[in-house]
C-alpha cells in the first residue's frame, strides 16, 4: 500500500520511468510540482504537449525541429561540402556545443544491431547516399559513438562510401584528456595505439 494518494503516486511512476530518474529522483520532482503553484503544472504541461505535437525531425539531416528543415540546415554560413554523421541528435548536440565543427550534420537516427533487428534499412542510411550528389558532398565524417554497434555501424557506411567521389573520414577515438591509462578498455586503448599522431620536432 502507497504512502501517498493515488493520483501522486501515479505522477511519480510516470517521472520513474523516463530515463535516469530514479524512484527518489521522481518523487522528490512530483512533490516540487505539487507543493508550486498552478502556473508550473498548466506550463508543464503545455510545453509537454508542444513538444509533443509540433517537433518533428528535419527533412534533411533528421535533427530534432519545429520547421521543415532545422536551424542548421537553413544556416548559409555552415561550411557546405562537409558532412558529419552521427548516431542520435544528443550526439549532433554534443558536438555542435564543443563548438569546432561548423559543417553540416545527418542523423541515422539509431546504429546497426542485428540483435535489436536493427537492419541498414532502418536507419537513415539511403537519405545520407541521396545528399552526396545532391549537396556536392567532399567529405563525410564517420562520428558514431565507439561502441560494438558503433564501430559495426561506421565500418559498414566506409565500405558504402568507398566506391563514391568522397573523402571518408573517422573521428579520433581514444584516450581522454586527463585520462589513467591503467583505467582504460582495451578498445580505448587499441583506437589510440591505432590513431597516433607524430609529434612536431
Amino acid at each position: 500500500m502507497s504512502i501517498y494518494p493515488a493520483p501522486l503516486e501515479k505522477l511519480i511512476h510516470e517521472f520513474s520511468r523516463l530515463p535516469g530518474i530514479g524512484q527518489k529522483s521522481a518523487t522528490r520532482v512530483a512533490i516540487h510540482i505539487l507543493k508550486s503553484d498552478q502556473g508550473l503544472a498548466e506550463s508543464l504541461a503545455k510545453s509537454l504537449m508542444e513538444v509533443k505535437e509540433g517537433i518533428r525531425f528535419c527533412s534533411r539531416c533528421f535533427n530534432f525541429t519545429d520547421q521543415d528543415t532545422c536551424a542548421i540546415c537553413q544556416d548559409e554560413n555552415r561550411s557546405n561540402g562537409i558532412l558529419c554523421v552521427v548516431e542520435g541528435p544528443g550526439d549532433q548536440l554534443a558536438i555542435e556545443e564543443s563548438g569546432v565543427f561548423r559543417g553540416r550534420y545527418h542523423i541515422l537516427q539509431g546504429v546497426l544491431s542485428p540483435l535489436d533487428g536493427v537492419g541498414p534499412e532502418d536507419l537513415k542510411i539511403g537519405a545520407l547516399l541521396g545528399r552526396l550528389e545532391k549537396e556536392r558532398i567532399c567529405e563525410v565524417i564517420l562520428a558514431t559513438n565507439p561502441t560494438a554497434e558503433g564501430e559495426a555501424t561506421a565500418s559498414f557506411l566506409s565500405k558504402m562510401l568507398a566506391d563514391k567521389d568522397v573523402k571518408v573520414t573517422r573521428i579520433a577515438l581514444g584516450v581522454p584528456m586527463g585520462g589513467d591509462l591503467k583505467y582504460m578498455d582495451s578498445m580505448t586503448l587499441r583506437h589510440a595505439l591505432k590513431s597516433r599522431t607524430p609529434l612536431l620536432s
